[in-house]
């Protein structure tokens, strides 16, 4: 009788648990047996793996095999287990050292022909390898470098089984030809999901083309909306643009993830996990350093929103925009249900979706865009225009952005249509996205430093209580906007929000503090009505 175990990770979202492969051979007749509540996918292993042993020169033991997946009551799911499932079937036969695979994690899935195929999801599963204590991984060649990126663990990456199983027992290593150059890798079929292509919003459209990224100062005028979106990077601030079509509302929320600064180490972790699980990690490129974008048509169900599916819940577009922006053309037309599903995610900065096969926890800080028209027609606020929306219909479609979600948006910017001297340029261009993220960039420093010491980097993250105790504005900076509170114009939230937006405007022109100047420039953004003050006041 023969024993062995390896390793692998079994994804649950985008969180990995370690799951011990062990496999036992027995006099008998032969069969493969698989246990551990493997998914079909899983099971389908048991042909993969006997064709790739067999292909790449090792014996398949005829006995009875039994392979059992522990911890059993967690689910398991993928391909990946196979590399796993063959070498432990492989240590139980004594073709490799048992101990030489029992405390290595292995991640991957096997070809009929012994190839090392690339899985989703490698790097948070060896992020949970290491929080579990393993050192050693083996994953395929080809997501090498996504496994690297997590300190502290020694990885191999190999292209077929014949190549591991040289290393193991310390044999020369084969060569491995590298079938079809000159076109695209068919390897990396299994690292991309069918359908997650350019047509699916997950970068602006100026962006996918030739690598010219969207500029501001390619929008013509607007200078309130862009002062708001300047704001809205710098405090991580949610922004509703309202306007007839055609007035830029969409060329402005695709320039502010452009304008966001850089992602720092971890937070390009948690991204590059997400995106890893999604299959949404572009091939040669293991880490993801930029702000994400995501822009979901209007057509998006709550679970393509907020995460689901069948079986275990995958990432939604909140968890893909975690780190970097959600935008919402035309807000009205989603579903309410799936636009109310937003609310708990804006306020905790992660989702919960539970389903039957158990519980999933994802990322979800985001800054969320939304851009509406104010009528069907969208040509209620023109004047002279012609809209013939009754005042009822109006109402309704106006409507179906509901209060509480409302509530949760920082800023509230009309967006005028562009008059003629702005749109050819006699007004000359505004500042570029370069001029601005570099505002923006000294602004969070500001923010960052300020809150040293605490859980928050962002104004948008301090909690209500830490800002009416901690964080002192100015005397009689709130005059105007607790007259607003009394009069019912701004909720207890409402005025939460109002200060962090007027932190974010102090940190923008350089002040130690809010002032009554600031709390009015917060509280304009906000409710619309116009407070007097110059245009140019979050500027130094």
């Amino acid at each position: 009788m023969g024993f062995a175990r390896a390793c692998s990770v079994a994804l649950v979202g985008v969180e990995g648990v370690v799951v011990e492969v062990q496999a036992d051979l027995e006099p008998g007749v032969a069969a493969f047996t698989l246990v551990g509540l493997p998914d079909k996918s899983l099971v389908e292993s048991r042909d993969r793996v006997r064709a790739a042993v067999v292909n790449s020169g090792a014996e398949w033991p005829q006995k009875k095999l039994t392979v059992g997946l522990s911890p059993a009551s967690v689910p398991k799911s993928g391909s990946g287990f196979d590399l796993a499932v063959a070498c432990a079937v492989l240590g139980a036969a004594e073709r490799i050292d048992p101990a030489m695979i029992a405390d290595v994690v292995m991640i991957g899935e096997l070809g009929l022909d012994g190839r090392v195929r690339p899985v989703r999801g490698v790097l948070p599963a060896v992020l949970a390898a290491v929080e579990a204590g393993y050192e050693q991984v083996v994953v395929p060649e080809q997501t090498a470098g996504e496994a690297a990126l997590v300190p502290g663990v020694s990885v191999l990456g190999v292209r077929s089984l014949r190549q591991l199983i040289a290393v193991l027992c310390d044999e020369p290593v084969p060569e491995e030809p590298v079938e079809g150059q000159g076109r695209p890798d068919a390897m990396l079929a299994g690292l991309m999901i069918p359908g997650t292509g350019l047509g699916t919003g997950l970068a602006p459209a100026a962006a996918r083309g030739d690598g010219h990224r969207p500029d501001l100062a390619d929008v013509a005028g607007q200078p309130r909306p862009r002062q708001a979106l300047e704001v809205a990077a710098a405090g991580g601030h949610h922004l509703l643009f309202s306007g007839p079509p055609g007035a830029g509302k969409t060329m402005l929320a695709e320039r502010l993830s452009s304008v966001l600064p850089p992602l720092t180490r971890q937070e390009s972790l948690e991204v590059t996990a997400v995106h890893s699980v999604a299959g949404l990690l572009p091939p040669g490129e293991p880490l993801v350093s930029r702000a994400p974008y995501c822009a979901p048509h209007h057509s998006a169900t709550m679970q393509s929103l907020v995460g689901g599916g069948n079986g275990m819940p995958r990432p939604g577009a909140v968890s893909l925009a975690h780190r970097g922006v959600l935008f919402l053309d035309e807000a009205p037309e989603f579903s309410g249900k799936a636009l109310d599903a937003l609310r708990q995610p804006l306020e905790s900065g992660h989702v919960v979706v539970a389903r039957a096969a158990g519980v999933v926890r994802l990322p979800a800080r985001f800054l969320m865009v939304l851009a509406a028209n104010p009528c069907p027609c969208g040509r209620h606020s023109l004047t002279g225009a012609g809209c013939e929306c009754p005042p009822s219909v109006v109402r309704r479609y106006q409507a179906r952005l509901s209060g509480p979600l409302l509530d949760r948006v920082d800023l509230r910017v009309e967006v005028e249509p562009v008059d003629r001297a702005d749109l050819l340029g006699h007004g000359g261009r505004g500042e570029s996205t370069a001029v601005v993220a570099a505002r923006v960039r000294d602004a969070r420093a500001r923010a960052a430093e300020r809150l040293v010491g605490t859980p928050w980097t962002t104004n948008s993250e301090v909690p209500g209580h830490e800002l009416r105790t901690r964080l002192v504005v100015a005397p009689g900076a709130l005059a105007a906007a607790e007259r607003d509170l009394e009069r019912g114009a701004l909720t207890a939230r409402g005025l939460d929000r109002v200060l962090r937006v007027a932190w974010t405007v102090a940190d923008l022109r350089g002040a130690d503090r809010p002032d009554a100047s600031d709390v009015a420039v917060a509280l304009e953004l906000r409710t619309g009505i116009q407070r007097g003050v110059p245009m140019g006041t979050v500027q130094r």
